[in-house]
């Protein structure tokens, strides 16, 4: 097993630069698990803020040879929960597949203080023959 972390150039650098943003844990039959650490976006609303999440998220899978339907895992931390409906409706314009198993959490602050909203993920490459 071999763990990468970083940070792709092709992808929206981190806020800070104390975490990575992908950790991909390869194995040795080249199946691969790609963590994607918490993004927040910029964005009046929620739904906004939503979008700019997952187009990152999409952009540090791509770096990784992914898409948003190789994530198995999301993790979504919403400073209100009143607002899943909207966020809902942003999440399923971007994750057209299967859903993938989930967590929808309400959490008073996040990193950012105009943060409403924080999405973690987790992919999973098949093996590269």
């Amino acid at each position: 097993m071999q763990i990468t972390l970083g940070n792709p150039a092709s992808a929206p650098q981190p806020l800070s630069p104390y975490y990575s943003q992908v950790a991909r844990v390869e194995h040795a039959d080249g199946s691969a698990l790609l963590f994607i650490s918490g993004q927040i976006a910029e964005g009046a609303t929620l739904a906004e803020q939503s979008r700019g999440i997952f187009e990152t998220i999409a952009a540090l899978l791509e770096a990784h040879g992914a898409t948003l339907a190789d994530i198995i895992n999301i993790r979504t931390y919403l400073t209100d929960m009143d607002g899943l409906p909207e966020y809902a409706a942003v999440r399923q314009e971007f994750l057209t597949t299967t859903p993938p198993t989930s967590m929808t959490f309400e959490a008073p602050r996040l990193f950012h203080p105009q943060a409403q909203i924080e999405i973690e993920a987790i992919a999973a490459l098949p093996p590269t023959h």
